[in-house]
């Protein structure tokens, strides 16, 4: 994600550990605009103060936890609905915090890699950001933007995460292509001749360009051209790059 797009998610981050927090907000400054608590209690004067897009807490941090936090803010109807990212021990995810599930966007694993840590949490930027451009959107149901600002990876991420049903269009130059979403998954793709799976493959190369979701639309297509969910198109489109990638280095 190009730093246009993502400075529009706002994320505050708990964390009492200052390594660590600086390590993260180093790791995500690129995708979101960062604001950083050093624990619990300095977390829930922030978020009162002025509510963020999301928050990614630790658990364990002395006074006011990540629990604790997270059960003080659901019990303001200001704060409730602010999606929430855990890190914890995996033993303190299984015993202490997976009834948390509502509410919960994901819980992340402590010990971890940043490059992990900032993959999971894009992934909730993206779809906060998409639900924030609809919102802007001048015509209902209709959302615009640039390829340069929101990758094709990025989009079909965020609509699978949302469960989105839609027409996605996306056009470089001559050539248009379109992807029909239902629930979040890609079961109709076509640009020129290329259908099916060939045409995700193609368009997610794509890295410019102009793409309008039309949530509208989603019904225009009774197709079914895709054999694979969006997950899998996206992980064997990445695949595929990455041999190609080996086989340019390989030539020269």
């Amino acid at each position: 994600m190009s730093p246009a797009s993502g400075t529009t998610v706002k994320l505050l981050l708990a964390e009492d550990n200052p390594l660590v927090r600086d390590l993260i907000v180093k790791g995500l400054e690129h995708a979101c605009d960062v604001v950083a608590a050093a624990d619990g209690a300095d977390a829930l004067l922030k978020v009162v103060d002025n509510p963020p897009d999301m928050i990614l807490c630790d658990y364990k941090m002395p006074g006011l936890d990540g629990r604790k936090l997270f059960e003080k803010l659901r019990g303001r109807e200001a704060t409730r609905h602010i999606p929430f990212l855990f890190m914890a021990s995996r033993a303190d995810i299984e015993e202490r915090l997976r009834p948390l599930v509502d509410g919960v966007e994901e819980f992340i694993t402590k010990p971890f890699l940043i490059k992990d840590l900032v993959r999971i949490t894009k992934k909730v930027v993206d779809r906060l950001h998409l639900e924030k451009m609809q919102k802007r959107a001048s015509r209902p149901g209709v959302i615009q933007g640039r390829l340069e600002e929101m990758s094709m990876i990025d989009l079909m991420q965020s609509l699978e995460m949302g469960q989105k049903s839609c027409r996605l269009a996306v056009r470089k130059g001559s050539e248009q292509g379109e992807l029909y979403f239902a629930s979040g998954q890609c079961r109709d793709a076509k640009i020129g001749k290329v259908e099916g799976d060939d045409a995700v493959y193609k368009v997610v190369l794509w890295t410019e360009g102009e793409f309008e979701i039309d949530f509208n639309a989603a019904n225009a297509s009774t197709r079914t051209t895709t054999t694979r969910n969006t997950t899998g198109l996206l992980m064997e489109a990445m695949r595929l790059m990455d041999e190609s990638n080996r086989d340019a280095v390989g030539t020269k």
